[in-house]
């Protein structure tokens, strides 16, 4: 990933873009669970524009999370195969797919958060990274759930779709706690990886603004 990594980015995820979007289970909870990934493109190619790329191990983890939205978009979290595969396999009562997507959720957006904060410098002092990275993957965590809790506010249908509780009063807080322990997950196993990743870019712009 080179020349125009993000914009390469792009054309790997839209073969999995075009499939989500054909004959997705609900068209309008389609639309909302695949959002993120619409608006992850528009920054992407806006930073390309500034001259910013992200390292080959931030573009792949996006990507990753990308697919894991799309998939879960075309067949809505509740009703994942694979997931309910997973639930017969080990007995359990519910598709746990959604917990995949929540500990995503925080695994891709610490990783992303952290190489922002090395690459602008916006911390004087480096034992706060993974703090502030926590921090910020928690907050982000928090304000998916408030967006969820609106829309199930606007469309009872919506709070079974797009929400995918499947019945589990408490599953706001393990999405929470799923998001936390990714990005937990991701800052303890994979931050020297990515300082390899970081320092194998041939150029390193920082962001004019963030």
């Amino acid at each position: 990933m080179k020349a125009r990594p993000n914009l390469l980015l792009l054309t790997a995820i839209s073969p999995w873009i075009a499939w989500s979007a054909w004959q997705p289970f609900d068209r309008p909870t389609w639309w909302m669970e695949v959002a993120p990934v619409f608006l992850g493109f528009i920054a992407l190619l806006i930073a390309q524009s500034k001259g910013w790329r992200f390292s080959n191990l931030s573009l792949s983890l996006i990507g990753f999370h990308m697919i894991v939205l799309l998939i879960g978009g075309h067949y809505t979290y509740a009703l994942v195969p694979l997931g309910d595969w997973v639930s017969t396999f080990f007995g359990a009562d519910r598709n746990h797919y959604d917990r995949l997507g929540h500990l995503t959720q925080g695994f891709v957006p610490a990783i992303v958060c952290r190489e922002i904060f090395v690459r602008t410098g916006v911390l004087a002092r480096r034992g706060w990274l993974g703090f502030c990275v926590m921090s910020f993957c928690l907050a982000f965590s928090a304000t998916y759930e408030l967006i969820e809790w609106l829309a199930a506010l606007i469309s009872a249908e919506a709070s079974e779709s797009f929400l995918g509780t499947q019945g589990d009063v408490w599953d706001t807080q393990w999405d929470m706690f799923l998001a936390g322990v990714g990005a937990l997950s991701a800052l303890a196993f994979l931050s020297r990886a990515h300082d390899r990743s970081i320092a194998g870019l041939e150029k390193s712009r920082p962001i004019p603004t963030i």
